[in-house]
């Protein structure tokens, strides 16, 4: 019972917070007065002037895409020179050498990307400047995309025979400015104030109460503790479903999340926008019932993940029980499968962590997945398989989801023998193919590329585990990376030439082709006329509609990757009791 009212508290505080959030991000977009308006309106009119931005610009889909590209063009190339040639560069402290050209390569994909994998170790490889001015930028910008073009296409459902979407540098500025920056200025206060660090300081050698005996018999007996702004990058990190970790063991790491109020404060922080713009979503079309059903939808199938690995989590292995022999439920003890989870979290807050960065696009973890039974690590895996849009990336995940919604009211359309609708407007084969192409990329990207990495011998030195569960730690590496999430099976070695290109490919493609077809579908809607409602118009609001959808999600995911997951969890689940 306490287990469960802990998930409960968990998604309750979600939701809570996510609702006033939604109207408040509405009437940001919207041009609309808030509360930080008399201190942010000069700023942004500021920047308007010294940018030379029209504030009342109306760019059409092939426009406003090509803004975007272009931008994400420039990070990139700031990006991947920044990681080359750190070492000669200043806040280095530590004298951390530039990163070789395919990790620089798969990590400036990454940011720019929205994904944040990381095939490198924060404290290690990257200088105090690649953090701040390399990632953590692109945590802001990549995030403010990704809303950009949700907004776009809400525009697209709600105006009727226009041409312009809006502006992608007014919309860019108006979400960093009055949205990203005061809620990662809230939350790095609420993260330093428990103990996050966040100074400039050179790394502390400090000294082990116990020392470490090795194999060759060297002593160990201290340590280097790293320092650096950490907490300002943990922030973004969360709220942009980003979840780059400034250490290598991410959010386990007790400086980047050392009490249970970090963990919450950080773990609610990852879904707060994605759930807070499904309300946004209904608010601005001036139709809250639409927004509340992708709202329901997406939380049936949150809530469902979060259970499944729970559930195996706490029941954890016949191995960890001695089949049967061992209680490893009494109440003395932690319980369940508690490798790989930090005893300070214990196996409720880990597994709904896991629950909540997959379902998000944001990869942060305060647990190694690696270490999870094989239907818990699946359900994660799932999630990222089924496009990263149960609520999904900030932004991306909406407008992945908005469509698989067009798909659904299509089939519903093919079902009744009429002209599917939605929003008011007629979906034809144009924007069925461009929702298509949003629904395929994960797909395609991931069985393609880790079924050439399967093919590859060098790989397989890779892998942490071999068998089942090898082929377990490659598949997710590849929807990871294909559905721009981020998190790793964490046995998984991915720093080599072959992983860093591949996947860094795989991210480019799974981003920004979604991306462009969504502005492709915005483009042919804001063109057409509002379809009046008649008796054989399909209500899009209602349960019958919400189970259409959920089910077309699970079709594509389980069709899609039923006989991969088969060969990998599925098979190591059926193993443990060989």
């Amino acid at each position: 019972m306490n287990e469960i009212l802990e998930y409960g508290l968990y998604l309750a505080i979600l939701v809570l917070l996510a609702i006033p959030l939604g109207g408040y991000i509405s009437k940001v977009m919207d041009g609309e007065k808030v509360f930080l308006s008399k201190i942010l309106t000069p700023i942004e009119n500021f920047i308007y002037r010294i940018l030379k931005i029209d504030k009342n610009e109306e760019m059409g889909w092939k426009e406003y895409s090509k803004s975007i590209l272009y931008f994400s063009l420039f990070g990139f190339v700031f990006l991947f020179l920044l990681n080359m040639l750190q070492g000669g560069l200043f806040l280095n402290p530590e004298g951390i050498k530039g990163t070789s050209w395919h990790l620089s390569f798969n990590t400036t994909s990454s940011f720019v990307t929205n994904t944040n994998w990381q095939a490198y170790s924060g404290e290690s490889q990257l200088s105090y400047l690649t953090q701040m001015l390399g990632l953590t930028v692109q945590n802001f910008v990549s995030a403010a995309a990704g809303i950009a073009v949700l907004f776009a296409l809400i525009r697209g459902f709600v105006r009727v025979k226009g041409k312009g979407l809006g502006s992608f540098w007014v919309d860019t500025t108006r979400i960093i400015l009055y949205i990203l920056i005061p809620l990662s200025i809230t939350v790095t206060l609420g993260t330093v104030s428990q103990g996050v660090v966040q100074n400039f300081k050179s790394y502390e050698e400090v000294q082990l109460l116990e020392p470490i005996s090795l194999e060759d018999g060297t002593i160990i007996n201290k340590q280097a503790v790293p320092q650096g702004p950490a907490a300002s990058q943990i922030a973004i990190k969360q709220l942009g479903t980003n979840g780059g970790g400034f250490f290598g063991v991410n959010s386990a790491h007790p400086f980047e999340n050392p009490t249970p109020f970090s963990n919450i404060l950080e773990m609610i922080s990852i879904l707060l926008i994605p759930v807070a713009l499904c309300f946004t979503f209904g608010r601005s079309i001036k139709d809250k019932k639409q927004g509340r059903a992708l709202f329901i939808a997406m939380f049936i199938l949150l809530v469902s993940a979060t259970a499944l690995i729970g559930i195996n989590e706490a029941k954890a292995t016949p191995q960890l029980s001695s089949n049967g022999y061992v209680d490893i439920s009494n109440a003395a003890q932690a319980g369940g499968n508690m490798e790989g989870k930090e005893t300070r979290f214990g196996i409720t807050a880990s597994s709904t962590w896991a629950a909540f960065t997959t379902a998000a696009s944001n990869g942060s973890v305060n647990s190694m997945h690696d270490s999870y039974t094989p239907i818990g690590g699946m359900i994660a895996m799932l999630q990222m398989q089924l496009g990263e849009v149960i609520f999904g990336g900030v932004g991306s995940g909406l407008y992945g989801m908005l469509a698989f919604a067009i798909i659904a009211v299509f089939v519903a359309g093919l079902m009744v023998g009429r002209t599917p609708e939605y929003l008011g407007k007629k979906i034809e084969p144009y924007e069925m193919k461009m929702a298509m192409l949003i629904c395929l990329a994960t797909p395609i990207a991931t069985l393609i590329g880790s079924g050439v990495a399967s093919l590859i011998p060098s790989v397989a030195d890779s892998l942490n585990n071999g068998g089942a569960h090898g082929f377990s730690e490659l598949l997710y590496a590849y929807s990871s990376t294909g559905a721009n999430n981020g998190s790793a099976f964490a046995g998984f070695a991915a720093d080599t030439a072959f992983i860093n290109v591949s996947t860094g490919l795989i991210m480019l493609f799974v981003r920004f082709v979604p991306m462009v077809a969504a502005l492709a579908i915005a483009g042919s809607l804001v063109q057409k006329k509002k379809v009046a409602v008649s008796a054989g118009t399909l209500p899009t609001h209602n349960a019958l509609f919400i189970g259409l959808l959920i089910m077309v999600v699970l079709l594509v995911g389980a069709l899609s990757f039923f006989p991969a997951l088969a060969l990998g969890p599925i098979a190591e689940f059926f193993g443990m009791f060989i």
